[in-house]
């Protein structure tokens, strides 16, 4: 098992295997630019100590004196990541914070932009919304989310699968009085009537914004798209920044006069902001700190390929593992502690291979 199965792995002969011990050299047995996705949620700072782990305590990440120490670390492993991650990998990274003498440590964002500064490109930052928590303290407010961080190694040729997470509306178009409606009641009426009225665009303008509101109309009347909205210049602003140098909109705006949003049939991708509730099964095992498989989902399928690699360096009891696996991709895992490892390949003989247990 270990080491040798991850060669098994990657050459396509299993779908999964594990190892046990330090990440930072195991990961040196993987070769270089052969995993398509990583997704780990490492020890968080000063905040989880291996029950099992056979050495010395200083030597297991999480347990540093300083956060730089934690971070630095950190960094070792990572870059190690970097390494064995292709060119068109994601690496997704989940961090909870600390408090330390009262004060919020940005623990994340400290990790975050050590990788940026290592040349890591941050494409995203997931909230992952828990929805529910406990806290002891009376002086400040509940803690409910962690981030889930995004990262790529080029900025461009990196593979995201946007077909696969689209979420479908649940509304559709609709006739209401004779009138083609939009899912959420917009039938360019009123926008016709703006354009009409407007003094901010030239008449050349108005043609152009009319047979846009028109070829619009029609991608809904042919079922392309199920909702849209229009920006009119004076009658509206653009989103976010009026800017032409750093908004695209409001370039648009200034160019034509209007700019057309529109929400495709096929649905659209999620936002950053994610409501799942932590795994709150009863469990028999020792693992405290469990991805639920809803936050697994999403990463694997937009950036892992069917029968791709995704790898957890700190796999705990191979939740991203189990996940791949059940999502046609190949898995690997790597703990330091081998109750955790054993427990995770026991789990995945039962569910996956249907091995029934000894």
């Amino acid at each position: 098992m270990g080491r040798l199965m991850f060669n098994r792995v990657i050459d396509g002969g299993e779908r999964f295997g594990f190892a046990t011990g330090d990440s930072k050299e195991i990961l040196k047995s993987i070769p270089s630019n052969s995993i398509d996705c990583v997704i780990t949620s490492p020890p968080y700072w000063q905040q989880r100590i291996y029950q099992d782990y056979e050495g010395e305590l200083n030597h297991i990440l999480g347990s540093e004196n300083q956060p730089q120490e934690y971070i630095d670390n950190l960094m070792l492993i990572i870059d190690e990541v970097h390494r064995v991650l292709k060119p068109a990998g994601s690496f997704w990274l989940n961090l909870g914070d600390k408090f330390y003498k009262k004060n919020l440590m940005g623990m994340p964002w400290r990790v975050a932009i050590a990788m940026q500064d290592r040349g890591w490109i941050l494409r995203s930052d997931i909230i992952w919304d828990q929805m529910k928590g406990t806290q002891s303290a009376k002086d400040r407010f509940r803690d409910i989310y962690e981030h889930v961080f995004h990262f790529v190694k080029s900025a461009k040729g990196y593979y995201f699968d946007t077909d696969a997470i689209r979420i479908i509306p649940d509304k559709k178009p609709y006739e209401l009085n004779g009138q083609l409606t939009s899912a959420t009641g917009v039938s360019g009426k009123t926008y016709f009537k703006k354009l009409e009225e407007t003094t901010f665009l030239t008449a050349e303008e108005k043609a152009g914004a009319r047979s846009a509101l028109n070829e619009t109309l029609e991608e809904m009347r042919n079922g392309e798209i199920v909702d849209f909205r229009m920006t009119i210049r004076g009658a509206q602003r653009s989103y976010h920044s009026g800017n032409t140098k750093i908004s695209g909109r409001a370039k648009e705006l200034a160019d034509k006069g209007y700019y057309i949003i529109k929400m495709r049939a096929k649905g659209f991708i999620p936002s950053n902001i994610w409501r799942i509730v932590p795994e709150d099964k009863w469990r028999t095992d020792v693992h405290c700190a469990v991805f639920p498989e809803e936050l697994l989902q999403t990463p694997i399928m937009a950036t892992c390929p069917v029968d791709g690699i995704v790898l957890d360096p700190f796999s705990g009891t191979g939740s991203t593992v189990n996940a791949a696996v059940k999502l046609n991709r190949r898995g690997i895992g790597i703990d330091i502690s081998k109750q955790y490892t054993e427990l995770a390949e026991n789990t995945l003989n039962q569910h996956i291979r249907h091995i029934p247990p000894a």
